[in-house]
C-alpha cells in the first residue's frame, strides 16, 4: 500500500467561502460590464435563476446551511489529487451498506477527455427509451450536487444532504477500520451507489474520476465499458504513454462484458484489445462497427449521420459544437445499442425518432457553452493539451471571431505549456488568471508560460477572475461593437464554474 502523509484538513478551504472572498469587494465597473458585477452580487445573494443541470445555492436557507456543512466535512477528507491506489476502503463501505451497487445493471466510462459528455449522452437516451436512471460524473462545474443525477436532473439539496447524513454511520465504521479514512471521492461514490439503489433505477452511467483499475468508482461490475479516446492526463499517476495508461483504464473492462471503443492510438488499442480477449469481451470499435458517417454545423450545434451497432441514424441534430462531440455521440450510440442488446441478441436499430428526441436534449453545461452576447463569452473547461486543441478546433469551426481574447486559468498538476500552445493559434491576445482553489496555478506562473508561447505584448496578467473577465471583454470590443470580437474562458473545470457564476448563470 502506498504511502501517504498524515491528512490536513487546512490544505482543504471551503471553495464556497474562497470564491465568494474573492468577488466580495465592491469595485467600480464600465457600464457594459454591468453584468459581471450583477454576477458577483448574485454570487453573495445565493445565485440567481437555475440554468438546466447547474442548480443554485438552495434558496432555502436552512437546506443551504445543511448542504454548506455536508461541503464543509467533505472538505475535510483527501481531496481528488491526493490519491492511494486501491478499492478496498470504497469495497468496505459497499459491504457494510449491502452491496448497493450490484443492484442495478450499469454503463462504466472511462478515458481522457470526453467522458462527461458522452456520459450525459447516454443518460439521454436511456431516458428517451424511459428507463430510470442515475447519472455519477465529475468534476462538477458550480455545485457538488451536480455529480449525482437521477432522471437526468441533478439530486436536489435536501436529497443529497439525506443521502449523506443515512451513510455517515457507515461511512465513519469504515474510517475506524481501515488505515486511511475515505476519501471525498469514495465518500461521494459510495452516496451516488447507494441513492441509485434506494430510487431505485434502471441504470446506473458512471464515469470514473482518474483511471480506471483503482478507481473508486470500479467496484461495478459493468455490462457495457466505454473508453472514450485516451490521451496523455495525469502522467505521474496512470503513465507516461496512451499504452501505459490504458492499462490503468482496461481496468474496467469485466468478465464477458461489451467495450465500446472510441478512436485510440495504436498502443492503447493495443492494450485495451489485449485486456477484452483475456475477460472474453466485446469489442465495437469505433470506425470498424460503428462511427460517424457525415456531420455538417448547423445553428446552434450539428446535424449528424451516425453508424450504429444496428444500422444508420440520419439527421440527427446535436445541438453541441465540435467534431469531437459528434464521436461522442457516435459512442454514446453505440453503448446505448449495446445496452439493449442491438448487434447481438436484436437486429433491428433503435427508434430513430426517440435516438433524434434524445440528442436534440443533450446539454453539457461548460462545454463551448456560450453564456453571454455583444460580445459572446464562451465558456470551455478543456484542462490538458488534448482537450484544448479539440476545443480550438470547434471553436475555429463553429463560430466566426474576428478576435479571440482568452482567459485561462489552470491547475497547477496540468501541463500548462501544452495548453497555452494548443490555443495559441486562435487567441489574439490572453488574459492569464487563476481560480479561488488552492489547486490553480500562481497566475504568474502561468503567465510566465504564456509569455513564452505568445510573446510578452500578447499577455495580460489579472489574478482576480473578475478582473481577467472585464479585461479580455474590454480586449474584445476594441474592434467596434459589431466587429465579432468574443472570449474563450478554459483552463479548469473550477475556473469555468466560477467565471460561469461571475457571468450570473449559475
Amino acid at each position: 500500500m502506498s504511502e501517504l502523509p498524515p491528512h490536513d484538513s487546512s490544505e482543504q478551504p471551503d471553495p464556497v467561502d474562497s470564491f465568494e472572498e474573492i468577488v466580495a469587494a465592491e469595485t467600480d465597473r464600465d457600464p457594459d460590464l454591468a453584468v459581471i458585477e450583477a454576477g458577483s452580487r448574485t454570487l453573495r445573494a445565493q445565485g440567481g435563476p437555475p440554468q438546466a443541470d447547474v442548480p443554485a445555492r438552495p434558496a432555502d436557507p436552512e437546506v443551504d446551511k445543511a448542504l454548506r456543512e455536508v461541503e464543509a466535512e467533505l472538505a475535510t477528507r483527501w481531496g481528488e489529487t491526493k490519491l492511494e491506489p486501491s478499492v478496498a476502503r470504497i469495497a468496505a463501505l459497499m459491504d457494510v451498506l449491502g452491496e448497493p451497487q450490484r443492484s442495478y445493471p450499469s454503463i462504466h466510462i472511462t478515458g481522457t477527455n470526453g467522458k462527461t459528455s458522452t456520459a450525459r449522452m447516454i443518460e439521454a437516451l436511456l431516458g428517451a427509451f424511459e428507463l430510470r436512471t442515475g447519472r455519477y460524473t465529475s468534476p462538477h462545474v458550480q455545485s457538488i450536487t451536480e455529480r449525482i443525477s437521477l432522471d437526468g436532473a441533478p439530486m436536489t439539496a435536501e436529497r443529497f444532504v439525506e443521502t449523506y447524513q443515512d451513510i455517515k454511520p457507515y461511512i465513519e465504521m469504515v474510517d475506524g477500520s481501515q488505515e486511511f479514512r475515505l476519501s471525498f471521492f469514495e465518500v461521494l461514490t459510495g452516496m451516488a451507489y447507494a441513492a441509485f439503489a434506494d430510487a431505485p433505477v434502471d441504470v446506473a452511467v458512471v464515469e470514473v474520476g482518474m483511471g480506471g483499475t483503482w478507481d473508486a468508482t470500479n467496484v461495478i461490475d459493468a455490462d457495457v465499458a466505454v473508453v472514450t479516446p485516451i490521451d496523455l492526463d495525469h502522467t505521474d499517476r496512470l503513465g507516461e504513454t496512451p499504452g501505459e495508461i490504458a492499462g490503468e483504464k482496461a481496468g474496467v473492462i469485466k468478465q464477458d462484458a461489451t467495450v465500446i471503443m472510441a478512436q485510440q492510438p495504436v498502443d492503447a488499442a493495443q492494450v485495451l484489445l489485449k485486456k477484452a480477449v483475456e475477460v472474453d469481451a466485446t469489442v465495437a470499435r469505433e470506425g470498424l462497427e460503428f462511427g460517424v458517417v457525415a456531420r455538417q454545423v448547423a445553428v446552434g450545434g450539428q446535424l449528424l449521420t451516425l453508424r450504429g451497432l444496428g444500422g444508420e441514424y440520419e439527421e440527427v441534430f446535436l445541438p453541441l459544437h465540435g467534431a469531437y462531440q459528434a464521436h461522442n455521440a457516435a459512442v454514446a450510440l453505440a453503448a446505448v445499442e449495446a445496452f439493449f442488446g442491438v448487434g447481438s441478441q436484436r437486429p433491428e436499430p433503435l427508434d430513430i425518432d426517440t435516438v433524434r428526441k434524445a440528442f436534440a436534449s443533450v446539454a453539457s453545461p461548460g462545454r463551448l457553452e456560450v453564456v453571454r452576447r455583444s460580445p459572446t463569452v464562451v465558456l470551455d473547461a478543456a484542462h490538458n493539451p488534448a482537450g484544448a486543441r479539440a476545443t480550438a478546433e470547434a471553436v475555429s469551426e463553429a463560430f466566426d471571431f474576428s478576435r479571440l481574447i482568452g482567459v485561462v486559468g489552470a491547475s497547477g498538476d496540468k501541463n500548462a505549456r501544452g495548453l497555452l500552445e494548443a490555443f495559441e493559434p486562435i487567441f489574439a491576445e490572453v488574459v492569464i488568471t487563476q481560480n479561488s482553489t488552492p489547486r490553480a496555478m500562481d497566475a504568474d506562473e502561468l503567465a510566465g508560460i504564456a509569455v513564452e508561447v505568445f510573446g510578452e505584448d500578447r499577455v495580460q496578467v489579472e489574478p482576480r477572475l473578475d478582473d481577467a473577465l472585464e479585461a479580455a471583454i474590454t480586449l474584445s470590443e476594441e474592434e467596434g461593437e459589431y466587429a465579432g470580437g468574443g472570449v474563450l474562458v478554459t483552463g479548469s473545470v473550477i475556473t469555468v464554474g466560477e467565471a460561469r457564476l461571475l457571468l450570473g448563470r449559475g
